[in-house]
């Protein structure tokens, strides 16, 4: 019979390859919890060599507030008999890199015995991007939560020092027509002739304050006409050149309609009250199942990352509106030299769920 090559050291040899090409951390400590096994990945998410944490106790890669705590819950775990078992599952569990950087991990543990004892292998994940992501949407949830109190208000406001005033306005001075007809029809005409201004503004308010709230040129008219409305609006208000580059008959069903144009309308916002620029350009287009539009500006530009000003949606408040339709939002810019943002949404057929 064949002999079979599948040794102990090939085995050996194996399980090294496999835990040292290991994209998550893998870390085994002796009875007394000091490392005796340490991957690359660990070296790489921690900082610290292999060369100078093996032998040393598993606390040195934890912040000080949890070392006591942690080699008491891993003595528990030894006494459980429980082969294996996530950590942190009611506590955000943290490790602390080479340069005494914190950071929140995805952790579980497991046991064996061993002929130098039992043998505890913890497996780790940096999941610092998906906490910062969690708290950036939770702190988005809670301003927009803020902004649509704002926004009540501010219509409400309108409503009242606009409609309403302007409606006893009109109440007043029907009763004065009804009481001086007859009278006085001279004044009864210049009064109607006032009547008929204030129900122009009344009307322009209306529908200010309802465009605010939906854009009624997308149902009217849709999307195309919609957005070609806004670079108009944009370069009236701003007297900044803005050129549209799309396809007339471009047409999109709910909610990528409204998310499209809100997008673009964000971002010219945007463009009007920080880019001091000079040109935009705003470019759409469908390219099969995915919609892509830019906003360029040749602006004074920022650097990417830097803190929001309060009670303000931005970038923010579009990658949201990307994300519900799993789109994305990136934005390319840096001081001196404008400002590029996109955004990628794939397009579902009508009557498909989003």
């Amino acid at each position: 019979m064949p002999t079979s090559s599948y040794t102990p050291e090939l085995a050996a040899a194996r399980l090294s390859g496999l835990l040292e090409s290991a994209m998550d951390a893998i870390i085994t400590v002796d009875p007394q919890q000091k490392i005796v096994l340490y991957n690359r990945a660990a070296e790489r998410i921690f900082g610290w060599p292999l060369a100078k944490v093996k032998g040393e106790p598993l606390t040195m890669l934890l912040p000080e507030r949890f070392q006591a705590s942690h080699a008491q819950h891993v003595t528990q775990f030894g006494e459980t008999g429980v082969t294996s078992r996530r950590m942190g599952t009611s506590e955000v569990v943290y490790g602390k890199r080479a340069n005494g950087e914190e950071f929140p991990v995805d952790a579980s543990i497991s046991q064996v015995d061993s002929p130098e004892g039992k043998l505890f292998t913890v497996i780790l994940r940096d999941v610092t991007e998906r906490v910062r992501a969690h708290e950036d949407l939770a702190a988005f949830a809670t301003q927009a939560n803020a902004l649509r109190e704002q926004e009540k208000s501010r219509v409400a406001r309108e409503l009242h020092d606009e409609l309403a005033q302007s409606l006893t306005a009109l109440k007043m001075d029907t009763i004065f027509v009804r009481d001086n007809l007859r009278a006085d029809p001279q004044r009864v005409a210049a009064k109607l002739e006032d009547m008929l201004a204030m129900l122009d503004a009344s009307v322009a308010a209306t529908r200010r304050i309802a465009a605010d709230l939906r854009p009624l040129l997308l149902d009217d008219l849709g999307l195309m006409p919609a957005i070609e409305w806004l670079v108009q609006n944009f370069t009236q208000r701003t007297g900044v050149a803005c050129e549209l580059l799309a396809d007339e008959d471009l047409e999109l069903h709910e909610p990528y309609a409204t998310a499209v144009f809100r997008i673009v309308q964000e971002s010219l916002v945007n463009v009007a009250k920080h880019s001091h620029a000079t040109r935009v350009e705003v470019s759409i287009a469908r390219d099969g199942a995915e919609m892509t539009l830019k906003v360029q500006d040749n602006g004074v530009g920022f650097l990417p990352g830097t803190t929001r000003k309060p009670g303000s949606l931005g970038l923010v408040g579009m990658s949201e509106r990307a994300q519900l339709l799993k789109g994305r939002v990136s934005v390319d810019s840096a001081p001196g030299r404008g400002t590029t943002v996109q955004a990628s949404i794939p397009v579902q057929d009508e009557g498909s769920p989003p």
